[in-house]
This record gives structure tokens, sequence and C-alpha cells, in this order.
């Protein structure tokens, strides 16, 4: 499997390097490098040669690669013993499929299944299909681990196919099937949800749907008899003449299953927050504008947008910022918002599923594999509007660590604080006893003038909001 941190042209936090099956991934001075073997030089030339790996560089859908002289580069890493060098283009941010949406773990799987498709009409296969090698520009899916392409050899099977389906197809049939959201699975399992797990949730009258009876009951057999048998599936296919025709046709049957695939959302109580909150047109008017005026004063790399919702302040933020991560915790608001990205084709604006009460975790080996939220790449402004109530009521995280949390990310705040008045906090201590005496506004404003040098203190003319922007103290 694919390890996205080794494989992606992303961000790191520190430089360093890290190895991985085709090589070993470098990050020096803001750029991305990849030292790689004889073998994967041969493979590289045979993939820049051809058509579709232009046209699909040009379109976007690889990332930009090029190779450097490894032997014109600084010998103090050592990408001068490979026998060649990689020179990737950076994605902004790193996600996991665990925090995609639906319609973005679709895509990405019809993304990976086209260059399939295109590669195999030149002469070429992808050895694996991890999930882990899509990465994002916004709502545009980008494939990013180059070296997956290899020589196709004749008779040989798509050793892939169990892997595509484990990591991309059962997710999205259980989500579209049964309703079963795929992220708690993923997080839980890094390497993709197994045949015989998908099978057990698939009732004798589903396997009349598209895709169940071939691709999950059959594979579920299938691996339950080679699980106990000597002899290699690979082996056995080579043996029997198979054919690149019949990937081809697999590839394209896969296509149409995953492109006819929906889920049927349901509204979700925050995807109608606009129409549903206690906010006047006037109050929602005088935040806009407060979050505009920040951003307006200063450009910025890149904005967490924590609690996202809807969009609407990510929108406003990226008028003026790099790269705006947009988080929420619903995944009917995180996939809507990523619909209209899509259909708008921004790249500016990345729509994740999180719940900041419990982001994602470090995963893999020693942790590392798959990067915790702040271990990515730090905001230059995070913007914390009506969540915070959520948190310290709905989750019960005190005021004091949430601040040190959102200090700790090292950028510019934009922060909200909703009095136990406010209709919205109400409804949240409904059925609680109130034992949050730190949630006053007097003591929060004390402990966010402990972690930020706080520059603007907006009240709402509700009398039970108030909007804060602080700079870091970590600043020189």
């Amino acid at each position: 499997m694919a390890h996205a941190e080794h494989n992606s042209g992303s961000p790191h936090p520190d430089s360093g390097s890290f190895r991985d099956r085709n090589g070993r991934i470098y990050y020096m001075d803001e750029t991305v490098y990849r030292g790689i073997s004889p073998r994967a030089v041969e493979e590289w030339r045979r993939l820049s040669a051809t058509r579709f790996f232009q046209s699909a560089s040009d379109a976007g859908k690889l990332i930009n690669t090029e190779q450097l002289d490894s032997q014109k580069l600084r010998n103090d890493r050592g990408l001068s013993d490979w026998a060649g060098v990689l020179k990737h283009e950076r994605v902004p941010f790193v996600s996991y499929p665990y925090e995609w949406s639906f319609t973005m773990m679709k895509d990405a799987a019809l993304l990976h299944l086209e260059l399939l498709e295109q590669a195999l009409d030149e002469g070429m296969i992808l050895k694996d299909s991890s999930s882990y090698n899509i990465q994002w520009f916004g709502a545009r899916p980008v494939f990013i681990d180059i070296p997956s392409f290899e020589h196709y050899a004749p008779g040989s099977p798509w050793i892939g196919y169990r892997q595509f389906c484990e990591m991309f197809l059962y997710p999205l049939l259980m989500q579209a099937y049964k309703d079963i959201p795929f992220h708690a699975w993923l997080r839980g399992s890094p390497d993709g949800i197994p045949p015989a797990v998908c099978n057990s949730v698939m009732t004798l009258r589903d396997r009349l749907r598209a895709g169940v009876f071939a691709d999950v009951y059959l594979q579920a057999k299938l691996q339950n008899r080679y699980a106990t048998s000597p002899r290699e599936l690979k082996g056995d296919l080579r043996r029997s003449g198979f054919k690149k025709e019949l990937i081809t046709s697999n590839v394209r049957r896969l296509t149409r299953l995953v492109g006819a695939l929906d889920w049927k959302r349901k509204a979700s109580p925050w995807s109608k927050y606009p129409e549903n909150n206690s906010y006047s047109n006037e109050d929602a008017e005088l935040k806009e504008n407060f979050v505009r005026r920040i951003v307006s004063g200063q450009h910025r790399d890149l904005v967490w947008d924590l609690g996202c919702n809807t969009g609407r302040f990510s929108r406003v933020a990226s008028e003026n910022s790099g790269y705006v991560v947009a988080l929420d915790g619903d995944h009917v608001t995180v996939e809507n918002f990523y619909l209209e990205l899509k259909r708008e084709a921004r790249r500016t604006i990345l729509p994740l599923l999180m719940n900041v009460a419990d982001p994602s975790p470090g995963l893999g080996w020693r942790s590392t594999e798959r990067k915790p939220l702040e271990q990515r790449t730090k905001p230059g402004l995070v913007m914390c509007l009506a969540l915070l109530h959520h948190l310290v009521i709905g989750s019960n995280i005190p005021v004091l660590e949430i601040l040190d949390w959102l200090a700790s990310l090292g950028g510019d705040l934009i922060i909200e604080f909703v009095t136990k008045d406010d209709p919205m906090s109400q409804i949240l201590l409904r059925n609680k006893d109130d034992h949050y005496a730190d949630y006053e506004l007097s003591y929060f404003e004390k402990c966010l003038q402990e972690k930020f040098r706080v520059v603007s203190r907006e009240p709402l003319t509700s009398g039970t909001r108030y909007l804060y922007f602080g700079t870091s103290r970590k600043e020189s």
C-alpha cells in the first residue's frame, strides 16, 4: 500500500526524508524530491514518453513531475546516490480518504480508473490501487504516486483490483447501498475494508445490486479459498492465458458501476443551519464584514476554517489567501459544499470531514504514516466561528484547553464567543446540568489575552455573540 506522506509531493512541517517502496522522498527548501532506483528510472522514461502522461499532467490529473540530474544536486542529503531524482509539485494540504465526503471518494475512484485505462492503452499499468495515491487541489483530485506506473507484462492480471475494491469500491458501496459511513472504517483500518467485512453487511437481496455479487460476494469467497491454499492466484491467471483486454473490460465495468453510485443524502440539522440559527440579517452581515476586514488586511498562504458549515466564511477567506482548508464534522454539509466547489471548479478551498473535538490522529507505523491534523502544514490564520460553545458544552472540552491548542498552531485567530443566553447555546444546554463555570465571557477574554494579542473585539447586535481577532504571541 502506498504511504501518503511518503508518496505525495506534499508539504511537510520539517525537512527530512522518508523511504517508501519506490525510493525515498526528500523535503528540502520547500521542495519535494524523490530518489528512485535504476528500475524506477526505466519505468519513468517509459511513462514520460506516453501520450496520456503529458495530457493528464496538462489537465492537472497527474501531479506535475520532472526528472533532475542527480549528480548536480546537493550531496548532504544523499540525492546524488540515487539512479534518478524526480521533482514533484507540492499539494497545498495533505488529506486522507477517511476525511473525504462521498462524492470526493467517488471522484477519486473515477480518476484512478481513468488513468489506469489510459495507461493500459499504452502498455503500462498501475502496480497498486491505494486511495492514498490521490490528493486534492481544492475540488480537483490529482494522482500523486508517479512510480506506481510500470510496464505491463503480457499475461499478467491487474494485481491492484482487490485493493481498489477495499480502498475505493467497498466504502462507496456501503455508503450508497446501506447508508453506512465509511470514514470510521477507513480510519480504523487504513488498508481498506476487507471483502469479508463488506460482504457481512450486505443482505441476500443486496447481491442483486450492481457490484455486490461479483465484486463483494465472490471476492470474499475467493479470498477465503486462497487464504489456506498454497496456490497463487496471479500464477493461475497467467497460466490460463490472461489477456490485457480483460483488465480493460473490467476497468470500464467498474467505471460504469462507480459512476452510477449515489448517496441519498438526508438533510442533517447542520445542513439547514443558514435557515435555522440565531443571527439576524444585520448580525450576519456584521460577521462577514469583520472576517473580510481581517483577511483583506494580510495575505496568508493557508487558512483553516474550523466548523465551516456551508463555507460562507471559507469563501471570504479565500479572497485574499493562498489556500483554505474547510473542516466540518457533518457529512451532509461537507458533501454539499464539495459539490458546489466542484461545479465552480474551485482550486483554492478544500472541504474535509473532521470532528474538531476528535481530529484525525497519527496512524500507521510509529503513528507517522498518516499525520495528525496539526502536524501537516501550519495555518497562518484559524477561523473558529460559532464553534466554541459546541466544543465546550457539546464535547466537554475546557475553554483554556481549546485556546491553548489554537495558540499551539502558531497562527492568528478569528474566534466567536456565543454566550449561554444565546438560543443555540440553550439548545446545547437542554437536558444537561450546567457544569460549565469556565464558559463565561470574562474568563474567556482573560484566557484569550493570555494566548493571543487581542487586536479587535466586536459585539453583535444580539448581545449574545462577540467576535475577536488575535495575533499569535509566537511572532517576534
